[in-house]
């Protein structure tokens, strides 16, 4: 595929290099679909950049965009007025488009329904998403973003929530779209994984970062150390051995990094490098992940692979798990391979009981936050 030039969206999805394996039949059923999503989310992207300024033809006018609404989503979450907003778009984009056979989204207890224009048949595709991830980000204006998957619907009935419980290896598209100082549309069809900046003045997602590759090492980490005491020892031994640094086992220095929005670290990593960790923990012993299966880790993690990166729990391939349920959530680890595969390795020690015994130095019997022995 040419690399050089400008090259838009729509040019690149008519390249037939860029059709995943047994799609080529859907290739511009799809095609059309991305680029009905590119819109959508280029209107986001317009949501985002207004913020406090925007709302009042939506009657929104005390903080115009920004701020919580007086109720939660399905996952017990208090809504932004953008998470809401975002949805409404992305449901309101593709409901019409006649590609869809059905949606699901964060903000949505059930599957939405789509009908089937008369005289035509259903759709093909069922589309999940997360309208806008990392949205606690949207009052102190940081990067937040919004990510799909694309997954297949070959029967006529309307689909119901087992047709989209379908594992992450039968995604035939994923992306997402992050509003920061520019905005980016990062896409695989499962020939590798590009990324489009929108010109602003033409209104184009333009090639600018074609074949993205993951580099083999890395020097930075992203983790939320506030649940470092819900961790497993597998994770406590990682992170440890990277906050030591050059002096550590690992004789190298280590940055660490944490953005609160899953669109931001994964673009991160596909930009410099990097390792990615919301590993299990046991701070809810009913929900050990955090992070949804369908609509996050799993475009997330066709991602990662297509770029030459891993993505896992810990202990399992991602895009292998089945998932139970709409909303499931599980641990993630994702990024470059040689440190997916380390962790891993780590797990599966634990797990088999033959990695050392771990002990924090911040909570041991002799640590500044230890019990001291009495006098």
């Amino acid at each position: 595929m040419q690399t050089t030039g400008r090259i838009t969206l729509a040019q690149f999805l008519r390249d037939p290099t860029g059709v995943p394996d047994g799609a080529s039949g859907d290739t511009a059923e799809l095609g059309a679909l991305l680029l009905e999503v590119a819109a959508t989310l280029r209107d986001i992207a317009a949501m985002t950049t207004r913020g406090a300024l925007g709302g009042p033809e939506c009657g929104l006018a005390d903080g115009g965009y920004l701020g919580a609404l007086a109720q939660c989503n399905v996952q017990g979450e208090t809504q932004k007025k953008l998470d809401l907003l975002a949805h409404e778009a992305l449901v309101r984009g593709l409901e019409a488009s006649g590609r869809v056979a059905g949606m699901a989204s964060e903000e949505a207890e059930a599957p939405i329904a789509v009908a089937a224009d008369p005289g035509r048949r259903r759709g093909r595709f069922l589309l999940v998403f997360d309208p806008l991830d990392g949205s606690s980000n949207t009052d102190v204006n940081i990067s937040v973003g919004s990510i799909f998957s694309v997954l297949r619907h070959d029967e006529d009935p309307a689909p119901r929530e087992p047709d989209f419980l379908q594992p992450g290896r039968s995604q035939v598209a994923a992306g997402y779209a992050i509003y920061g100082p520019a905005t980016m549309l990062v896409l695989s069809l499962g020939r590798g994984t590009h990324g489009f900046t929108l010109d602003r003045d033409t209104g184009d997602f333009v090639l600018t970062h074609p074949a993205l590759r993951i580099p083999e090492t890395c020097g930075e980490f992203a983790i939320n150390m506030s649940n470092a005491r819900f961790w497993e020892p597998p994770v406590q031994r990682y992170v440890a051995e990277c906050q030591a640094g050059r002096q550590g086992e690992r004789g190298q220095d280590f940055n660490m990094r944490w953005i609160a929005c899953l669109v931001a670290e994964v673009h991160r990593i596909l930009m410099r490098g990097g390792v990615f960790l919301y590993p299990r923990d046991s701070r809810e012993p009913r929900r050990p992940g955090r992070l949804r299966l369908l609509y996050e880790a799993n475009p997330a993690a066709l991602l990662i692979e297509q770029a030459g990166g891993l993505a896992s729990t810990g202990r399992q391939r991602l895009q292998e798990l089945q998932p139970e349920s709409l909303h499931q959530r599980v641990p993630v680890i994702l990024g470059c391979a040689a440190e997916v595969l380390r962790l891993e390795r780590y797990h599966a020690e634990h797990d088999e009981g033959r990695d050392r015994p771990f002990a924090s130095p911040l909570f041991s019997a002799r640590s500044l936050f230890g019990l001291q022995p009495s006098a």
